[in-house]
C-alpha cells in the first residue's frame, strides 16, 4: 500500500474477495520526506500515514517494512550505474523486478503468505498453464509494460485487482468507500528523484568517480563541442547538447549515440536515429520460451506504441528482434516487452541497436 488511490482500492477489492488481507508499506527511502510534493516522488512520511489510514478503514492489520537498502542496492545503485554506462534505465521495471515482486513477495511467502497484491493497472486470466497476463482495459492507465519483466513463477503469486477498471471508476469507488485518498494525485517521474532533477540527480551520485568529461562530435568523428557527463546524455535527446557549431543544413541535432567507454556523445540528424533491428538480453519470459521466428509486437517505452515485429530466440541469453518499420530513438538499457496481441510474452533489456 503505496498511500495512492490505486493501491488502497486494490487492498479494499481483496478483501471484498474473502482474502486474508494484510496492508504493507514499503519504506523505500533512507531519509524519507515528511510529505510529497504534488505528484512528484513517494514514499514520504505522508504517504506512509496516507496507507495506514486506508489499512484503518478496511479494518486490516498493516505493516511498514523497511527496504531502503535494497531498494538503494538493486534500483538506485542500478539506475546511477547504467548512465554511467550509456545506457538509459527503466527504475519503475527494476523495482517491480527486485523489489516488489522478488524483494517482497520472497519475504511474503516465506511468512505463509500466498500473493503480494498491488495497484497496478494490468489483467491476469487463468490459463491451464498458469495466469496470462494481459493489458488493462483502461489504455491511459495500463502498466503490462513496467511488469512486463515478471516471470511465470512470479505471476503464479500475484494479484491486479484494478485491471478490468477505468481510473476514473477506481476514484470514485475510492470516494464511496470513505477512503481519503480518493482524490489524492498520482505519482509521476522517477520517485527518488523528487525535484525531478535527473541529470543534477546524476551528476551528485557520479561526482566522486572521477574525471568524466568528454567530445560531442559528428557521425563523421569531427569534435563539435564537449561535455561533463555522458550520464546527461541519452539516444534522441535534442535539447542541452551544448553545441556551438550549428548543422550545415540549419536543421537539429539529436543525440545518435553514448559511449561511455570512449566518454563520447555522438550527434546528428533525426533520421539518423531510426533502427530496424535490436538485439536483447536479460530475456524474461512468462511462459513457453518461443520457438523459430515468431511475429509479435514489440513495446519499447512506458507509454509507447505498440510496432509490429518478428522475434528469434538465438539462444538463452539473446533475443533478436526485427521491427517491421523503422523506430526512432531507441536506446540501449531500454526494455523490450513482446506481445501477442493484448498478452504480454516476455521482455528484454536491448543490448544494442541496428539502423
Amino acid at each position: 500500500m503505496s498511500g495512492g488511490v490505486d493501491s488502497a482500492v486494490a487492498a479494499a477489492r481483496a478483501v471484498d474477495a474473502g482474502n486474508d488481507v494484510t496492508g504493507v508499506h514499503l519504506a523505500l527511502s533512507r531519509a524519507p520526506q515528511s510529505h510529497r510534493a504534488g505528484a512528484r516522488g513517494c514514499c514520504t512520511l505522508e504517504d506512509a500515514r496516507d496507507a495506514q489510514r486506508a489499512a484503518d478503514v478496511l479494518g486490516i492489520p498493516f505493516y511498514v517494512w523497511d527496504l531502503a537498502e535494497r531498494f538503494a542496492d538493486d534500483v538506485i545503485d542500478d539506475f546511477v550505474n547504467e548512465y554511467a554506462a550509456g545506457r538509459t534505465p527503466n527504475p519503475c521495471l527494476r523495482c517491480n523486478e527486485r523489489i516488489k515482486f522478488s524483494a517482497v513477495l520472497d519475504k511474503a511467502l516465506a511468512l505463509g503468505f500466498d500473493a503480494v497484491c498491488t495497484g497496478h493497472y494490468a489483467q491476469l486470466v487463468p490459463d491451464a498453464t498458469g495466469p496470462q497476463m494481459y493489458r488493462a482495459v483502461d489504455p491511459e492507465k495500463d502498466q503490462s509494460y513496467v511488469l512486463g519483466v515478471l516471470t511465470a513463477h512470479q505471476l503464479a503469486h500475484a494479484l491486479f485487482p484494478l485491471g478490468d477498471s477505468l481510473k476514473s471508476d477506481v476514484r470514485h469507488e475510492a470516494a464511496r468507500r470513505g477512503l481519503a485518498v480518493a482524490e489524492k494525485p498520482d505519482s509521476h517521474d522517477v520517485c527518488f528523484i523528487s525535484d525531478g532533477d535527473t541529470a543534477g540527480f546524476l551528476q551528485r551520485q557520479l561526482a566522486t568517480r572521477g574525471e568524466a568529461h568528454g567530445d560531442i562530435v559528428d557521425a563523421a568523428g569531427t569534435k563539435l563541442g564537449s561535455h561533463d557527463g555522458v550520464f546527461a546524455f541519452t539516444v534522441g535527446q535534442r535539447r542541452g547538447l551544448r553545441v556551438g557549431t550549428p548543422a550545415p543544413d540549419g536543421r537539429p541535432r539529436y543525440v545518435l549515440d553514448v559511449s561511455a567507454v570512449t566518454r563520447t556523445v555522438t550527434v546528428g540528424a533525426a533520421e539518423e536515429l531510426d533502427v530496424r533491428g535490436l538485439t536483447g538480453v536479460h530475456l524474461r519470459w512468462t511462459g513457453a520460451v518461443p520457438v523459430g521466428a515468431v511475429e509479435c509486437l514489440v513495446q519499447l517505452r512506458a507509454h509507447g506504441d505498440p510496432l509490429p515485429a518478428v522475434i528469434s530466440v538465438l539462444d538463452a541469453e539473446h533475443l533478436d528482434i526485427e521491427l517491421s518499420a523503422p523506430a526512432r530513438g531507441i536506446a540501449p538499457g531500454q526494455t523490450a516487452v513482446i506481445y501477442d496481441g493484448r498478452r504480454v510474452v516476455g521482455s528484454a533489456t536491448i543490448e544494442r541497436t541496428r539502423r
